[in-house]
């Protein structure tokens, strides 16, 4: 065994054990085999809770055929992952040309069913005209569902389960986990301090109500901009001083969007905004950030330290800009991620959804669609059992 491998092996026997709902699910899909003869393709963060994911779908009789996302690769759990027999794609070092090399290489090997995160998998399937391999699958994100909904709303013939429209999924992973982890991740990066710091989150959506949370839970002062008059009202109502990204440009001194829609910031809000100010993003994709123009206008740019760059503009001010634009929670040394307990939960969804699609494709109509019902009670039931929140 490799230093590489044993690394990767030692942090997910650690994760592990701490994720019993898995744990349970993956004796149960040893005695029922119910992917056997199928090859599930992955593009998916490739972390420790990951690795349980998978081992999981291989339990249940799944050939694995996987990838990681742009940026977020850890290597040694891809060595892991390899150690198992597991057919994996991409490093940390990945340029986003080869990300979408990596895309390609899933889908050579012709899965029949997708494990998706932003819909790669999804537009490659488009791309090639490749549909009547697939039974159906799953998207993870409220990026890829949003793609599936708008870009290929009449493209998908097979059924896709979105994780994340999963009230379950929404409070337990994007609110309570990805605000935690944001937080965190802004404090591991930058070492800078919250109490006091003015904050604007843009978007209000599930990840944004935990971001802010957790923000003003340590002592920021937190401000929030989005278009949506409902979601702009619900901020205001809970508290927070709600106005445009541009009034709040001025204010601001840290930056953290969460909407899963592209140039959230941009070329209009770069020159509003005060000497020193910190842009990060918690979205899927790095779009939300206009990364491409802001360093075209850069006379300079150093960087300062792991996932932290200066961005030098022609009138003095300097922006810093966290992990390029890429997803801040994932970024930087030793990232964590989300919580274990909350991933347990996550994948809890992914994987009976994944189970739903293998047995029962047939019965669901094509395209992205919500978790079904049953499903998400019964993994609300479980959840609530392993809390022990009858006692």
């Amino acid at each position: 065994m490799n230093e590489l491998e044993e690394s990767g092996r030692n942090r997910v026997d650690w994760i592990r054990s701490r994720m019993p709902l898995l744990a349970a699910t993956r004796t149960h899909f040893a005695k029922t085999l119910p992917f056997a003869g199928h090859r599930i393709g992955m593009s998916l963060h490739l972390e420790p809770k990951t690795a349980i994911l998978l081992e999981t779908l291989a339990a249940g009789g799944a050939e694995i055929v996987a990838t990681g996302n742009h940026g977020s690769t850890q290597d040694d759990i891809v060595a892991y992952l390899r150690s198992l027999g597991m057919t994996v794609f991409g490093s940390r070092s990945d340029s986003s040309e080869q990300h979408e090399n990596n895309v390609a290489s899933v889908l050579d090997l012709e899965p029949d069913i997708l494990l998706d995160n932003g819909a790669d998998l999804a537009a490659g399937v488009v791309g090639r005209g490749s549909h009547a391999t697939i039974l159906g699958g799953t998207e993870e994100t409220t990026t890829g569902g949003v793609r599936l909904r708008n870009e290929f709303a009449d493209s998908i013939p097979f059924p896709i389960l979105v994780i994340n429209d999963s009230i379950l999924k929404a409070i337990g992973e994007n609110r309570h986990a990805v605000g935690q982890s944001v937080v965190e991740s802004f404090m591991r990066i930058t070492n800078l301090m919250v109490p006091g710091r003015r904050f604007v989150v843009a978007g209000y959506g599930w990840c944004g109500r935990g971001v802010a949370q957790y923000l003003r839970a340590l002592g920021g002062k937190v401000a929030i901009a989005d278009t949506d008059e409902l979601k702009a009202f619900e901020a205001a109502f809970d508290g927070y001083r709600v106005d445009s990204i541009e009034n709040l440009a001025g204010w601001g001194e840290v930056f953290i969007t969460a909407t899963g829609h592209p140039n959230v910031i941009g070329a209009d809000v770069f020159p509003l905004l005060g000497d020193g100010s910190i842009l990060a993003n918690c979205g899927h994709f790095p779009w939300e950030i206009d990364v491409s123009s802001l360093k075209k206008t850069a006379v300079e740019t150093r960087v300062l330290g792991d996932a932290i760059e200066q961005i030098e503009l022609a009138d003095g001010r300097s922006i810093i800009l966290i992990a390029d634009g890429r997803m801040m929670n994932l970024a930087g040394r030793e990232p964590k991620g989300n919580s274990i307990e909350s991933m347990d939960l996550g994948f809890l969804l992914q994987t009976l959804s994944l189970e739903r699609i293998a047995l029962n494709a047939e019965s669901l109509p094509g395209g992205a669609q919500p978790i079904p019902d049953d499903l998400n009670r019964e993994i609300a039931r479980r959840m609530l059992a392993e809390m022990g929140a009858d006692r």
